[in-house]
């Protein structure tokens, strides 16, 4: 491995050859070999892939089966102690201390994190507070702080000790429209002086800030390059065309349909081609989005079912 990142900064986190298989014999993972830096790097993937399992292994909570993973040149096994002081980690569920205040909670995790001066852990909490949002609902419980917020508060615990390396894990589940968009908009900005791994089956949650991507399926990694890599690969597998209201069971194999709207008496398709090719007296559509370029991908693996439930109509 060089320690350079797919764009050549230094990497912040470097997986080689792991693979992870659970008690029973499945395989999580199969062979992983990533290196990321500054940014937003963003991991897709369908349920079930093995997002989470890398997750947890970079964030020390579960030891591979075999390979290696450095955070800033610690290794996550025999160095677990460093590696939790310079990465802060946001799981799928975070909703813990519901009885304590904002500012409770924060400063429980700070004084554990080693921030042991009253006064400095103050000030850092104000400021994190303010950063993501929450400052109007410090003494707030955290039982009555909406989704949203408790995601925002989630992203606040993981900031406490000022890591370099923050690894978020599925982070919009759940939110409306409207917290997502605050979401991705509070992640493109840490994500100018850190390393932020972002590993989501939600194509939207990466935003226009991710600038390198990989996607993960059945344990491997199956691609790995910029989000325009995979727009481009798309470009021509991305459909538009009118079919009779019941035509869309009389469609090619391989094809996925994206969204419908009526239109005279049949019915306005958007759709991607797994083989390639488009219908007779279908439109391409010129400029894909990242979501269909994703479901392309997908599509031509034969797993267009399981990269649905990321594409938003």
């Amino acid at each position: 491995m060089s320690g350079k990142d797919h764009q050549g900064n230094g990497a912040g986190i470097v997986v080689e050859g792991v693979h992870h298989r659970y008690r029973g014999g499945t395989v999580a993972l199969d062979g992983i070999d990533l290196e990321i830096g500054r940014g937003l790097f963003g991991l897709l993937g369908p349920n079930g892939a093995g997002k989470s399992t890398l997750m947890r292994i970079v964030c020390t909570l579960l030891v591979p089966t075999g390979g290696r993973v450095r955070v800033l040149g610690h290794d996550v096994v025999r160095e677990r102690a460093a590696v939790r002081r310079v990465l802060g980690y946001l799981p799928q569920e975070f909703g813990a201390w519901r009885k304590l205040r904002v500012t409770e909670v924060l400063d429980l995790l700070a004084r554990l994190s080693g921030l042991h001066d009253a006064a400095v852990r103050r000030t850092r909490i104000a400021g994190i507070l303010e950063r993501v949002g929450l400052a109007g609902v410090a003494d707030r419980k955290v039982k009555t702080l909406s989704g949203g917020m408790v995601r925002r508060l989630g992203v606040a615990q993981a900031l406490v000790h000022d890591p370099r390396v923050i690894v978020v894990d599925e982070p919009t589940v759940g939110l409306d429209p409207e917290e997502r968009i605050r979401f991705r908009q509070m992640m493109a900005n840490l994500g100018e002086d850190r390393v932020i791994l972002l590993s989501t089956h939600i194509v939207a949650d990466l935003g226009s800030s991710c600038r390198d991507l990989a996607i993960l399926d059945e344990g491997r990694i199956v691609f790995r390059g910029a989000p325009d890599e995979l727009l481009a690969a798309a470009r021509g597998r991305v459909f538009e065309a009118v079919i009779p209201v019941d035509g869309e069971a009389r469609l090619p194999a391989g094809i996925e349909v994206i969204s419908r709207t009526p239109e005279g008496v049949g019915l306005r398709i958007r759709a991607v081609s797994g083989q390639g090719d488009v219908p007779p007296g279908a439109e391409p559509v010129p400029e894909p989005t990242l979501e269909e370029a994703y479901l392309a991908f997908m599509a031509r693996r034969g797993r267009a079912h399981l990269a649905a439930a990321g594409v938003e109509a």
